[in-house]
């Protein structure tokens, strides 16, 4: 028998996509005379035929690559496929021989500005449309949307054209105009003032620019949220539970309009939420996560303790080629000319799952099947009663203050092992409640949906398929066990879903670090190399340069003005550096220098960290450049230059004596002036930063741990922590001092070098 397409020419839009790929595939697989042509935007220096060319190695072509021979794949493909390059910003010029469209492209997000979510899913059909008007042919149109269009109702949605008086036009039109509008807005002085306040007092600790580039960032970000909350709202004022739904309704309209109201033949096809595949190319095959993964994949790792849905609602689910089949078996049957068929490819109707059942294998999977946190323990995953949404955002609230309170205190307390521990817990804490917000907002509509979607044309298109190609390109939902489909098959099959916590960073190991001799590895000193403090050392030196009958004096001294040091601590680093080091002024750099060779080396040798000492090491024998880089004094450091290749520090203002005024000789390096510096040194010294490696402790350092392409932070405090949490970057605690063992091993790094 004759399949449906034969020596049909099929023009496949979002041939990039979730839908889109697989209509490819099971064209090229199940239809071999259908000539084929994609629309593919070229990105960066990828051509589009590059980009389809490594589409082709995607697992959802692996059965038709082995079915034509690994070896001939990419002829067999060039053959049968015609890449058009662009996208639907500006269509180029059509084939003028198009039997179907199949137009899958959109932007499948709940939350985008509208702006955008308009650009993608409502002026897209609009250029598509019109070039196909402009090449005067008439191919069969099949338009893929989703069967959430019917918007927020309950009862039934029948297969039909939507009911509704919306001008797609003057929507389009308003929702590309706002964006301009919240650009304006956003540089009022009411609106940047708050937030460069706001900046100033986050991260005044990492410099000027690190100030005005969160407020620029805040700003930006601000910008988004007003187009976000523009669309929802638009949305919800219309009937529309999101911008998703309600764009890819104007876009039926459009459909509608353009391509059926001109006298030519059109599909729509409405599927449900989208998963992974039943049984073609393989069963499990999908395409990253899609709309229930995340939910899934967050309760499995236990960041949901609760979450407010209808126990009894129909989460509406179907597999991908269930989809493509209908898709497919929809381009076959092409309705009158200016007519228009509908089909929405569901399981509500026919094979329900409610969403408790969901919830019940998914629970049951993942207590056969528990997923393991950073410390490689077991995910206990909870128990939901399905409550109300008001007992939650209230339970949510209650929590918000906790995890604020407690994490405005741990931030005050000393950068220990123990205060990580809890810092860690309150990231946790506050990453579970930011997701259960977020997917609360996003996933209500759908989990608390009280409509049910009518498949009688879809079940009707199905029968009208010959048996013997029922199987095989059939969409019957009844014969879906979710319970398996879900365990057996799904879940299992999602990419990355079982991966649980990403694990702590370590420190990379020698094996690990690659031999280079472009590399640089940039250590700061406190709390990174030494356990000690700017203040600590002060003690030192005036325990062991003064007589003991001094030492009340200088005690009581430093206590009265410890207040005035956390102010210039908590406000510049620098700023720290240049008052503490005033308690100098008169001292004589020579005696200085001998007192610290001969009295405090010692304490200041002990106080190194064993691992820091491990990791210097490391670097050197990978042939790395070590460099410590410090707003210390030189005369302060001199003990560990044994340590480093390289060690640039501070130096103090003398006078005719050879006594130190108490002013520095120039500017801390600290902060940004570091991150300055680095960057004229690589340039000087023909160093590879991208390749490079930066340790520091304080959120001070952040501008030149950016700098380099490794960063990790070492004994971080409260505000780094945070920071490096959010950009993954390692996070070490290095709290063991070498004491009596650091001589020798200096003595060693020393005559390695020398080797």
């Amino acid at each position: 028998m004759h399949s449906p397409l034969e020596h049909a020419h099929v023009l496949v839009t979002g041939a990039t996509g979730f839908v889109g790929q697989a209509v490819v595939e099971k064209l090229l697989a199940a239809y071999p005379t259908t000539r084929i042509s994609i629309l593919v935007r070229p990105r960066g220096d990828l051509s589009a035929q590059r980009r389809a060319e490594k589409l082709l190695r995607k697992p959802v072509f692996r059965s038709w690559r082995e079915s034509v021979g690994e070896e001939n794949a990419l002829a067999a493909f060039t053959e049968r496929v015609t890449v058009i390059p662009g996208d639907l910003e500006d269509v180029p010029e059509l084939p003028a021989d198009l039997d179907v469209v199949v137009h899958s492209a959109s932007s499948v997000s709940f939350d985008l500005p509208i702006d955008e979510a308009f650009a993608a899913n409502v002026a897209g059909p609009v250029n598509l449309y019109e070039r196909l008007l402009a090449t005067g042919t008439d191919p069969h149109v099949v338009h893929v949307s989703t069967s959430y269009v019917a918007g927020l109702r309950k009862g039934v949605a029948e297969e039909r054209s939507l009911d509704h008086d919306v001008d797609y036009r003057t929507e389009l039109r308003s929702a590309l105009a706002a964006r301009q509008s919240a650009e304006e807005a956003s540089r009022r002085p009411e609106v940047l003032e708050p937030l460069l306040r706001q900046a100033d007092a986050d991260h005044r600790r990492a410099g000027p620019r690190a100030v005005s580039q969160a407020a620029e960032a805040a700003r930006s970000a601000w910008v988004r949220e007003e187009l976000v909350h523009h669309a929802r709202t638009r949305a919800e004022s219309l009937g529309w539970p999101d911008v998703y739904t309600f764009t890819k309704a104007m876009g039926e309209r459009v459909a509608e309009d353009l391509w059926q109201g001109g006298g030519h033949r059109l599909s729509v096809v409405r599927p449900t939420i989208i998963e992974s595949s039943f049984r073609h190319p393989y069963p499990g095959w999908i395409d990253g996560f899609k709309v229930a993964d995340p939910l899934i994949a967050a309760y499995g790792r236990g960041m949901l303790p609760e979450f407010p849905a209808l126990a009894d609602t129909v989460l509406d689910v179907i597999p991908v080629d269930f989809v493509v089949n209908a898709i497919l078996a929809a381009a076959a049957v092409p309705p009158a000319a200016a007519e228009a068929n509908y089909f929405q490819v569901s399981s509500g109707i026919t094979n329900p799952l409610r969403f408790g059942k969901l919830y019940e294998y998914v629970r049951e999977y993942f207590s056969a099947h528990p997923l393991k946190d950073s410390s490689g323990s077991h995910v206990s995953v909870p128990s939901w009663s399905f409550p109300h949404r008001g007992s939650v955002e209230r339970a949510v609230r209650r929590r918000e203050k906790a995890v604020e309170i407690a994490d405005r205190a741990v931030g005050r307390l000393p950068a220990r092992a123990r205060t990580r521990e809890w810092m860690s817990t309150l990231y946790k804490a506050r990453r579970d409640i930011n997701t259960l917000r977020k997917f609360t907002a996003l996933y209500q509509p759908y989990t608390q949906i009280e409509v049910i979607f009518d498949d009688a044309r879809t079940r009707a298109l199905h029968a009208s398929l010959p048996p013997e190609r029922q199987v095989e390109h059939g969409f019957d939902v009844t014969e879906i066990d979710w319970r398996h489909y879900l365990q057996d098959v799904h879940i299992a099959g999602v990419p990355g879903l079982m991966r649980g916590e990403r694990p702590k960073a370590g420190t990379p190991r020698e094996a690990e670090l690659p031999r280079r001799s472009d590399v640089v590895a940039v250590f700061d000193l406190q709390r990174t190399v030494i356990a000690a403090t700017l203040v600590e050392q002060y003690l030192w030196v005036e325990l062991a340069t003064r007589p003991p009958a001094g030492w009340p004096k200088a005690l009581g001294n430093l206590v009265a003005l410890g207040p005035r040091y956390l102010q210039a601590e908590m406000r510049d680093r620098g700023d720290f550096i240049r008052t503490f080091m005033r308690r100098y002024a008169g001292t004589h750099e020579a005696e200085l220098r001998t007192a610290i060779a001969e009295r405090v080396q010692d304490s200041l040798r002990r106080d190194v960290l064993t691992e820091a000492v491990a990791q210097i090491r490391a670097h050197r024998a990978a042939g790395h450049r070590t460099v410590l880089v410090t707003g210390e004094i030189d005369v302060f450091v001199e003990p560990l230059a044994p340590l480093f290749d390289v060690v640039v520090a501070g130096k103090m203002e003398t006078d005719d004596d050879g006594r130190w005024t108490g002013h520095l000789l120039t500017s801390p390096l600290v902060g940004e002036s570091r991150a300055t510096w680095l960057t004229r040194y690589a340039r000087d010294e023909g160093l590879d930063l991208s390749a490079s490696y930066a340790y520091g402790d304080s959120y001070a350092d952040r501008p030149w741990l950016e700098v380099v392409g490794n960063p990790h932070v070492v004994n971080p405090d409260a505000q780094l922590y945070r920071y490096a949490r959010a950009q993954r970057w390692p996070v070490h605690s290095w709290t063991t001092t070498v004491e009596g063992r650091v001589a020798p091993v200096l003595r060693s790094l020393k005559e390695g070098v020398q080797r």
